[in-house]
C-alpha cells in the first residue's frame, strides 16, 4: 500500500505546474555596492597592501606565530610545523603560506635583512627556474632581527583581535622600532590599485627618521642627501636621477633604473655578471641574449651560460676576440634587461585607508605610529609600577607591628574576615590586605619586608621619569631617537647599490654598431626601393622592375644616411638607410608602401637623403591645378624622431611633382597640362609660404577640366625644343608642344 501512494503522489507532482516568481530588477550600482565593493575592500585592506609596519597580514600572521611558537630564542624547526601553526591564523592553504615564508628567509636573499633564519634550500629571488624545496626538508627560525619587530608587544603596545573563528588573539599591527615600511621591499596587487615599494638602506632610513624627529619640517632635499637612493639586495648600479629621485621622495611615484654589475675576466675571455637589477631573473637575460644571438644583433657573443652555483650569482658570457668587454656591456646595458627599472608606487595602509606617499610622509606617518606604540608601552610599565608600588606602601605599613598582623590572621576566626580585619587594623586597601594576606609565614620577619621597602624609593623615581616622558613630547621623539640609534649600530649595513652618476656612463649608440659603405639607391614609380652597394652594380646593372614600372629617383650615398619619403597623400615618412636590406639589381626591392606602414592606396612620390632642415633650402610642390608652393625645410624639423609627418602639403589639389630646392640655387621647371601646353620656369618665380599646408598660387592657367600631368626638372633631356616655353612671370598661359613632343607626350602617358 505504501508503494501504491508513493507512486501516486509522484505523479501527482508530476503534473503540477511550478511558477517561479518574477526576478526583482536591481541597478548595476546597487550590485556592485552589495556584492563586488565587500570583495574590493577586502583585498585592498586585509591581502595586497601593506600597512605603515611594513607587512601584509599574511606577513604579519606568519611572523607572529613562529614568534609565540618561541623560534625567536629557540632552535629551529621544520617549515611544515610553522605552516600548520600558522593556519590557526591565516585560513589559507599551506602552499601560499609556505611561498609567503620563503620570501622572508636569509636563504630566497629576496631581503636586505630577512626575518627567518632559513637552513634548506629556499630558491633565489633572481631565479625564476631555481625552486625552493618542500617545507618537509627545509628549518626555520626567526632572526635576532625579529626582536625590533616585537619589542613591547606584550607590554599592550598595539591592539590584539580575535583571530578568523576566534580561538586565539593575533596582533592588529606589529611595532617595528624602525621604519620597516621602507626597509623591506614590498609588491601587491588589488583591485583598482597596487603597490610597489622598494626597499632603502637600514642605516640611512634611521638617519632620515632621526632628522625628521628633530626637526619635522626638514626638507625633501635634506633627506636626499641623508636617504642617497634605495638599497636593493641583489646590489646592482644605481643610475642617479636626482630630479626623478625627488619625485619619488614627494609623491611616491617614479622609476630607478638599475644596472647590473660585471667583471672581465681576461685570462678566459668572458664577462662574469655577478648583481642583476632586482626587478628581472637570469632566466630573463638569458633568454633576451639568446634572441639577440639568433638575429644576428649580437655577433661579438660567442656563448653565455648561467653558472650561480652556491657561492651566489654568475652569469657567464663568453666574447669573440679582440671584442671591447666594455662596450659590448653598453650595448646589452640597451638590448637586455641587464638595465632595468623599477616601478615606484608607494601605496600604503594608514588606518584601513590606501594612501600614496613620498618618502618623508611615510617617515613621518610611521614616527606617529612608533609614538603611539611606544605611549602604549610606557602606559603599561607605568601602571605596572604603579601597581607594585601600591602593594610596596601597604606593606610597609606593617613593618611597624608585624605582631599586630600576625595576631589579627591567627585570632580571626573566619577566613573570609582576614582581608577586612587586615584593611581596619592597618588602614590601607582590599588589594594591600590581599598582598599581605598572601605572604609566606616565613618572609613575616622584619629583614624580607625591609628589603622590600626598599623598592620603593627606585619605583618613584621609575614613575616620575615614565610620567615626565609621557608628558613631553620631545622626550618621546628622543627615546625613538636613541632607539635608532641603537638598531643602526648593532644592524646597519654598507650599502649594496653602488650609486653612478649618468654623465659617467658610456650610452650606446646603435649607428657605431651599423657598418658604413657607398650604396645607390633606387625608387620607382610604383613605390618599389632598391639599395644596391655599388660593388654589386659592377657585376650586372640590368635593373628589374615591374610590368610598365620605371625609376624616377636615383641617390648615391652611405648606409648610414637618413631619407624622407613624400606620398601622394599629403604625407612625409622618415628612414634610415640602415632599416633596408641591400638587394641585387636582379631583385624587385622592397614595397614601400608596406615597409613603411602606409595607408591604403597611398604610394611615395619623392625622395631624398635629408639629415638638416635649413631655412634657405625648400620644397617644390606643384599641384596638377596648375597651382604651386615652396614650402622651407625647416617646417619639417620636428623635436622627436618622427617616423611619420601628416599634413606635410596642401591636400586641395592631387600632387603632381615633389622638387628640391637648395640654397640659393634656383632651377627650372617645365609644366606639362594634358592639353599638350607647357611652360618653363624657374622656382624663384614660385612664392614661399611658411604654413605646410598652403595651396600655393597659380603658375600655368589652364581651361577648366585641364590639369597638369607632368613637371620635370630634366626637361631638356625628354623634349627636344624648349625655348619657347620659358616664362618670366606667372602665372602664364602654355604653349603647345611641338608635334614630335606631343607623340612623345602621349606615348609617355599611355605608358603610365
Amino acid at each position: 500500500m505504501a508503494a501504491k501512494k508513493t507512486s501516486k503522489s509522484k505523479k501527482v507532482n508530476e503534473n503540477v505546474e511550478i511558477v517561479h516568481a518574477p526576478a526583482t530588477p536591481q541597478l548595476i550600482t546597487d550590485t556592485i555596492e552589495k556584492n563586488y565593493m565587500p570583495y574590493v575592500m577586502s583585498v585592498i585592506v586585509s591581502r595586497a597592501i601593506p600597512e605603515i609596519d611594513g607587512l601584509k597580514p599574511s606577513h604579519r600572521k606568519l611572523l607572529y606565530t613562529m614568534y609565540k611558537m618561541g623560534l625567536l630564542t629557540g632552535s629551529r624547526t621544520k617549515s611544515a610545523n610553522i605552516v600548520g601553526a600558522t593556519m590557526k591564523l591565516n585560513p589559507h592553504g599551506d602552499m601560499a603560506i609556505y611561498e609567503t615564508m620563503v620570501r622572508l628567509t636569509s636563504g630566497n636573499e629576496s631581503l636586505l635583512h630577512p626575518f627567518v633564519d632559513s637552513k634548506g634550500s629556499f630558491g633565489k629571488q633572481y631565479s625564476s627556474t631555481m625552486r625552493f624545496a618542500a617545507s618537509r626538508y627545509t628549518e626555520a627560525k626567526l632572526d635576532t632581527f625579529c626582536n625590533e619587530l616585537f619589542r613591547g608587544i606584550d607590554k599592550d603596545s598595539v591592539d590584539m583581535v580575535d583571530n578568523y573563528d576566534g580561538s586565539m588573539k593575533e596582533p592588529v599591527l606589529l611595532p617595528t622600532t624602525f621604519p620597516n615600511i621602507l626597509v623591506t621591499p614590498n609588491t601587491g596587487i588589488a583591485v583598482g590599485m597596487a603597490s610597489s615599494i622598494c626597499s632603502f638602506n637600514l642605516a640611512e632610513i634611521c638617519d632620515g627618521t632621526i632628522a625628521l624627529l628633530k626637526n619635522p619640517k626638514t626638507s625633501v632635499d635634506k633627506i636626499l642627501d641623508i636617504v642617497k637612493a634605495p638599497d636593493f639586495s641583489g646590489g646592482g648600479l644605481i643610475i642617479y636621477d636626482r630630479e626623478e629621485m625627488k619625485k619619488v621622495y614627494e609623491t611616491g611615484s617614479g622609476s630607478v633604473r638599475i644596472r647590473a654589475r660585471y667583471t672581465y675576466d681576461k685570462e678566459y675571455n668572458c664577462i662574469d655578471v655577478s648583481q642583476i637589477p632586482y626587478s628581472t631573473t637570469v632566466e630573463v637575460i638569458h633568454k633576451r641574449i639568446i634572441d639577440l644571438v639568433k638575429e644576428g644583433k649580437l655577433k661579438e657573443v660567442v656563448d653565455c651560460r648561467d653558472e650561480t652555483d652556491r657561492g651566489g650569482l654568475k652569469y657567464t658570457i663568453d666574447l669573440r676576440r679582440g671584442v671591447d668587454p666594455d662596450k659590448l656591456m653598453t650595448k646589452l646595458y640597451k638590448l637586455t634587461p641587464l638595465e632595468d627599472s623599477f616601478k615606484c608606487n608607494f601605496n600604503v595602509l594608514i588606518e584601513a585607508t590606501p594612501r600614496q606617499m613620498g618618502v618623508v610622509e611615510i617617515l613621518s606617518e610611521w614616527i606617529k605610529f612608533r609614538m603611539t606604540c611606544l605611549r602604549r608601552e610606557l602606559n603599561f610599565d607605568l601602571k605596572k609600577k604603579q601597581d607594585k608600588l601600591h602593594l610596596l606602601l601597604g606593606l610597609g605599613k606593617i613593618l611597624l607591628d608585624i605582631d599586630k598582623a600576625i595576631k589579627i590572621i591567627r585570632h580571626t576566626e573566619k577566613e573570609e574576615d582576614v582581608i577586612p580585619n587586615l584593611m581596619d587594623g592597618f588602614t590601607i586597601d582590599e588589594v594591600q590586605a590581599n598582598y599581605i594576606a598572601e605572604i609566606k609565614l616565613r618572609n613575616l620577619n622584619k629583614q624580607y619586608i625591609i628589603n622590600r621597602i626598599q623598592e620603593i624609593e627606585g619605583l618613584q623615581e621609575d614613575i616620575a621619569k615614565i610620567e615626565e616622558i609621557l608628558g613631553d613630547e620631545l622626550k618621546l621623539k628622543a627615546m625613538i631617537s636613541s632607539q635608532l640609534t641603537e638598531i643602526k649600530k648593532k644592524y646597519g649595513q654598507p650599502r649594496r647599490s653602488q650609486i653612478i652618476q649618468p654623465d659617467t656612463i658610456e650610452v650606446y649608440d646603435a649607428e657605431e654598431e651599423i657598418e658604413n659603405y657607398n650604396v645607390r639607391l633606387y625608387m620607382t614609380r610604383e613605390g618599389y626601393f632598391k639599395k644596391i652597394t655599388l660593388q654589386s652594380l659592377r657585376g650586372n646593372d640590368v635593373q628589374k622592375l615591374k610590368d610598365e614600372d620605371e625609376i624616377t629617383h636615383t641617390i648615391d650615398t652611405d648606409n648610414l644616411s637618413e631619407l624622407i619619403f613624400v606620398t601622394n597623400k599629403s604625407q612625409m615618412y622618415r628612414a634610415k638607410t640602415a632599416d633596408f636590406d641591400c638587394v641585387k639589381a636582379s631583385i624587385m626591392g622592397d614595397y614601400l608602401p608596406a615597409k613603411l606602414s602606409m595607408d591604403e592606396g597611398e604610394r611615395p612620390v619623392f625622395m631624398r637623403v635629408q639629415k638638416d632642415y635649413p631655412e634657405t633650402e625648400n620644397f617644390v610642390y606643384i599641384f596638377e591645378n596648375g597651382k604651386g608652393v615652396r614650402v622651407p625645410a625647416n617646417a619639417y624639423e620636428t623635436k622627436g624622431n618622427r617616423k611619420k609627418l601628416v599634413k606635410a602639403y596642401s591636400d586641395a589639389s592631387p600632387i603632381c611633382a615633389v622638387f628640391y630646392e637648395k640654397a640659393k640655387e634656383p632651377f627650372e621647371i617645365m609644366l606639362v597640362s594634358d592639353a599638350d601646353r607647357a611652360i618653363i620656369l624657374k622656382t624663384s618665380l614660385i612664392p614661399q609660404k611658411t604654413t605646410r599646408t598652403s595651396g600655393g598660387v597659380t603658375l600655368m592657367t589652364m581651361k577648366k577640366g585641364q590639369k597638369l600631368v607632368r613637371a620635370l626638372s630634366n626637361f631638356e633631356e625628354v623634349y627636344e625644343n624648349t625655348k619657347g616655353y620659358r616664362k618670366l612671370k606667372i602665372p602664364a598661359s602654355g604653349q603647345i608642344l611641338a608635334e614630335k613632343d606631343i607623340r612623345k607626350q602621349q606615348i609617355t602617358i599611355d605608358n603610365a
